[in-house]
């Protein structure tokens, strides 16, 4: 009996909140909602105020109506309300509006099991946007739901349908839904009286837009904040950090719908890992590509520190749970991040070449990690991809579209990967991710520019042998000694001559370069940069470089050393700009006076001696 009279009195007061509806219907609530459709600002504010108090009670009830509907979006009267009435007023009755739906809600989802059609239409995002592990306890639900009332696109209705249908008791429930929605409402009620001012002409409209910029941004750090300290922050410094997750949303705002991925995982081996997964590198976006081919699970990235060494850039790393490296450098941070993070139970993507294709076939792999893969007692996987490297090519400035496609090759699992020596491993894995793009063309490119700046990677005419001949104009890459011309195809490929490919043309540079070895002798005068332990510019100075086969050297008026070219792996070089390299922790950027193009030899040169010295070794 006690059930039957609480689910009466529930009943009855349902039906009082419907007549008050009803009562108010007629004169307020078809008009409003009329002008709604029809974007009428001015002519809800004259609605309301016409009203006098009885518009107090409509802003109430059209909010609490629009909760219990859920498809009709609350910004309309929360924006009104702050048109037409004084702020604090406008955002106390938007908020008295909410809880009065969302108790509706509670009662219409508690006591008469209501469903709603368009609940169930948003109910996958949220459930995307939770686990079980957040909805075992009521704290956890309350920092759910505090976190989708940050989501943008999630109606608040839809939220508080979801939170009645949990076991949060009714008082934790409201206090969460009346604080939660606040930030929201109090952007709409500031953007209304901004409106209001304006229209009054008290306020410029360059005025008015910073005010909307100003806010929008202020309710972004406050959902930011929320989301990395509170809800998030057993995540921080991991891959499931809202840093990473930010990362990957903005990866794919710059790349979605510029390439079409293609992805074959049959040999991917379902597994919960940790396992090491090795990937040979064609452009920038490697990372997002490889991302993509993974799903939802989160992996850490090792990156190359550079993009972590600058005091924001390295906040942002760590709290991401990126692992930074020092390119070419033992770096036993790097090992420690590696063991750390899998002993985690978090996966890792490695670039094992260190730095982008230069001329769309892999680089050797100088650093090899077979033994520490086999300690660190995880499984491999060895994924390729194709088609990303002409589509931006280190040379090249603009994106092409193209397809990209991503494919696992090989899966190793800690137990096969025991029975290889570490010096069998490195040899599986860098047969495995070798790629020569022009070998496999998937990809056709109609663009009239293909070879613009071909020169700063093909330096050297390949049929004289001059050095910074070459130009590449259109689609042809000339030489200004000989006269000697390639013509590239849609393919990227050279239409005529003994030399079918940039990947080929570069091999004949290498042998033109290897011929030199025994005398060679690079020198250039320099600016530079020099970045201390800490990511910090320590350091601008000119300086002169020199390099022969058995030794780099820098020397400044304030600044000398030398290094072995036993220990100089390679030189990493951006096109037409400089070279760089680590000497005692800190970070040295070479930019040559004279002749930019030049550091695509000065990397090169590197790459050979270092190459003939390991296969005397």
């Amino acid at each position: 009996m006690k059930i039957k009279a609480e689910k009466a009195v529930t009943l009855i007061s349902v039906l009082l909140i419907v007549f008050l509806f009803a009562f108010f219907l007629k004169d307020i609530l078809v008009p409003f909602i009329k002008m709604e459709m029809a974007h009428d600002m001015e002519g809800a504010q004259a609605l309301l105020r016409s009203k006098g108090i009885l518009g107090f009670f409509a802003v109430t009830l059209i909010e609490a109506l629009q909760m219990v509907v859920i498809f009709i979006p609350a910004e309309f009267i929360q924006i009104s309300s702050g048109l037409s009435y004084p702020f604090y007023i406008a955002v106390l009755l938007c908020d008295l509006g909410v809880c009065l739906g969302a108790s509706i809600i509670y009662v219409l989802v508690r006591t008469f099991k209501f469903n709603n059609e368009t609940y169930n239409k948003t109910k996958k995002k949220i459930d995307a946007l939770s686990n079980d592990k957040k909805r075992k306890k009521a704290r956890n639900t309350m920092l759910l739901l505090y976190f989708l009332f940050f989501m943008p696109l999630i109606p608040f209705g839809a939220i508080c349908y979801y939170g009645s249908s949990t076991d949060l008791g009714y008082k934790k429930y409201i206090l969460t839904v009346a604080t939660g929605v606040i930030p929201s409402i109090l952007t709409s009620n500031l953007m209304g009286a901004a409106a209001k001012a304006f229209i009054m002409n008290s306020l410029p409209l360059p005025v008015l837009l910073l005010i909307i910029a100003v806010l929008a941004v202020l309710l972004f750090i406050t959902i930011f904040t929320f989301l990395d300290r509170v809800y998030f922050k057993e995540n921080d410094k991991t891959p499931d950090s809202v840093i990473y997750t930010a990362l990957f949303k903005f990866a794919h705002f710059l790349r979605k719908n510029k390439q079409d991925l293609h992805f074959d995982d049959e040999k991917f081996v379902n597994t919960d890992g940790p396992y090491i997964m090795l990937c040979n590198h064609q452009s920038f976006f490697d990372f997002y590509y490889v991302k993509r081919f993974i799903g939802e699970k989160n992996v850490s990235i090792v990156v190359n520190k550079y993009y972590a060494t600058r005091p924001f850039l390295k906040k942002l790393a760590k709290k991401s749970g990126l692992i930074t490296k020092k390119l070419f450098t033992t770096d036993m941070t790097t090992i420690g991040g590696l063991l750390k993070t899998t002993r985690a139970g978090y996966s890792v993507m490695i670039f094992p070449e260190g730095r982008l294709s230069v001329d769309g076939a892999s680089y050797p792999i100088t650093e090899q990690g077979g033994g520490l893969y086999k300690k660190l007692n995880v499984d491999l996987v060895l994924v390729k991809i194709r088609g990303a490297y002409f589509a931006k090519p280190k040379w090249r400035k603009a994106f092409y579209p193209s397809d990209i496609y991503v494919s696992c090759e090989r899966f190793i699992s800690k137990e096969e990967a025991k029975r290889y020596t570490p010096e069998e491993l490195d040899r599986i894995i860098s047969d495995t991710l070798y790629r020569d793009e022009s070998e496999d063309t998937c990809n056709v490119y109609h663009q009239p520019n293909k070879a613009k700046g071909l020169e700063k990677v093909l330096y050297r005419c390949a049929d004289c042998g001059e050095l910074y001949t070459t130009r590449g104009f259109g689609n042809t890459l000339s030489c200004t000694a000989c006269g000697a011309e390639h013509k590239l195809n849609e393919h990227y490929l050279f239409e005529s001559g003994n030399i079918r490919s940039i990947h080929e043309y570069y091999e004949k540079i290498k042998e033109l370069e290897r011929e030199t070895l025994g005398t060679v002798k690079l020198e250039c005068d320099v600016k530079t940069k020099i970045f201390d332990i800490n990511g910090s510019l320590r350091k601008r100075e000119k300086g002169r470089c020199t390099l022969d086969k058995n030794e780099f050297t820098y020397k400044s008026d304030g600044t000398e050393f030398k290094i072995s070219m036993n220990r100089l792996h390679a030189l990493p070089f951006s096109c037409g700009e400089e070279f760089e390299l680590y000497h005692n922790d800190e970070q040295y950027y070479f930019y040559p006076e004279e002749n930019r193009d030049q550091v695509a030899r000065w990397a090169l040169i590197a790459d050979l001696i270092y190459e003939e010295n390991n296969e005397k070794k």
